[in-house]
């Protein structure tokens, strides 16, 4: 048993020194790039929810004549 928690104890050790290894590598992206594609998104899913609400009215009306 003892060996066992040895052998997961060094594989951890072993996985989180590669993880740093690599943090270091990473190629972060420029704080205006992120802002940009952050106001971006806001705006594409903005319109869509805009588009959906008004599909759900134009929908919701159209159904409201057949009945």
């Amino acid at each position: 048993m003892d060996n066992t928690f040895n052998a997961i104890l060094e594989s951890m050790k072993t996985y989180f020194r590669g993880v740093r290894s690599e943090w270091g590598k990473i190629n972060w992206p420029e704080q205006r790039q992120v802002i940009t594609e952050t106001v971006f998104v806001v705006a594409i899913v903005f319109v869509f929810t805009v588009a959906v609400y008004l599909m759900d009215i134009i929908f919701k009306t159209a159904l409201g004549f057949l009945k």
